[in-house]
């Protein structure tokens, strides 16, 4: 049995037409990491603080251990939550902020010294105890929110978007801390982001929301190695689309009559319309003889970025706008914006999906 179950979960606010939450199943193991994934207004957070006990389903049901909990009110969940904001208490210090779980649950002095020194010897912030928030940096009142999140002892900590007011740096160290923090404690985490480089780094399994639906739940390797359609291949990982009409091949015809090669991804009818999908890494320029999927484009830029070059070209079959990512020594020599190149793919690095 799954620890959580979302199961034909829904949320419509007042005044709104569209849910947002629409008919959500899901179940989280214990001891998983799993990440809500999409863009601003997917049904994400909503999703988030439905479980956390803050919105009251429109309808549905969550268990928790098989059991339902939608009824009852958040502090009887026992969860942990990381808000976006962090939410430390000003006039509090370090201490009194992480121990303020333990004060409603009305743990006796002694143990709450215990565990919030336990708490925050795991986010190394021991010495920072007498502290006010006020005089931390952002990357420590993040420490500091998670820490009171722990030192409960959850079985579940739900974060949301914890990582986003952080410089990139920082969120980097942060995202390598929580990751520590779940493998050491083996909490489940439902984490919460519209960073898809932060679900990659941190899940064991993502979901992919889009308009209150889930498009894909997996890996994130299967994620980004099988998308199952094009809102998941674009939203996880860079990728490049075109849109013809399927045959079989399985190709897809363009507008100008020429035709690519890719992999089908679920059924396709001939003569339907569908998209191509191919990763800027996975394209080349042309060599004579190469027997891969060719493409004619004008080079508008070639932008080095260290440990490789990022072409951006337009295809002349279309007029869409490509990148392409080469290795450092892959760029032919004279290659400046304004000339006619040709890339090519293989078909197995292409999808082909029903649009």
């Amino acid at each position: 049995m799954a620890l959580i179950e979302f199961d034909g979960l829904c949320k419509v606010y007042p005044g709104s037409t569209a849910p947002a939450v629409d008919d959500l199943k899901l179940h989280v193991q214990a001891g998983e990491f799993i990440t809500l994934l999409g863009p601003s207004g997917s049904g994400k957070t909503t999703t988030l603080m439905l479980l956390a006990g803050f919105e009251t389903p429109s309808a549905g049901t969550i268990r928790l251990d098989g059991r339902p909990i939608e009824t009852l009110p958040p502090h009887q969940r026992g969860m942990g939550v990381v808000f976006q904001s962090y939410s430390l208490f000003p006039h509090m210090s370090v201490a009194q902020n992480v121990a303020f779980p333990l004060s409603v649950r009305k743990v006796s002095a002694a143990a709450t010294r215990e565990k919030v020194a336990a708490a925050l010897a795991k986010v190394h912030l021991a010495h920072l105890a007498e502290r006010r928030p006020q005089y931390l940096s952002g990357g420590q009142q993040q420490r500091v929110a998670l820490a009171r999140a722990l030192v409960f002892e959850p079985r579940v900590v739900l974060m949301d978007e914890p990582l986003s007011a952080l410089d990139k740096k920082l969120r980097e160290e942060m995202q390598l801390e929580i990751r520590r923090l779940h493998r050491e404690l083996g909490v489940t985490m439902v984490f919460v982001t519209h960073d898809q480089s932060e679900a990659m780094t941190l899940s064991d399994r993502v979901a992919v929301f889009n308009l209150g639906r889930i498009e894909q739940t997996a890996s994130p390797q299967q994620l980004y190695d099988a998308p199952a359609n094009p809102f998941v291949a674009g939203f996880v990982g860079d990728n490049n689309m075109l849109g013809g009409h399927a045959e079989g091949g399985p190709a897809l015809r363009l507008a100008d009559g020429s035709c690519l090669h890719g992999r089908a991804v679920g059924s396709i009818a001939a003569g339907s319309p569908g998209t191509l999908c191919v990763r800027p890494e996975h394209l080349r320029v042309a060599a004579a003889g190469d027997d891969g999927n060719r493409l004619q484009a004008t080079l508008l830029d070639a932008i080095h970025q260290g440990d490789h070059w990022r072409l951006v070209v337009r295809l002349q079959c279309s007029q869409a706008t490509w990148f392409a990512k080469l290795a450092p020594g892959a760029l032919p020599r004279g290659v400046a914006p304004g000339q006619e190149l040709a890339l090519a793919f293989d078909r197995e690095h292409a999808w082909l999906f029903a649009a």
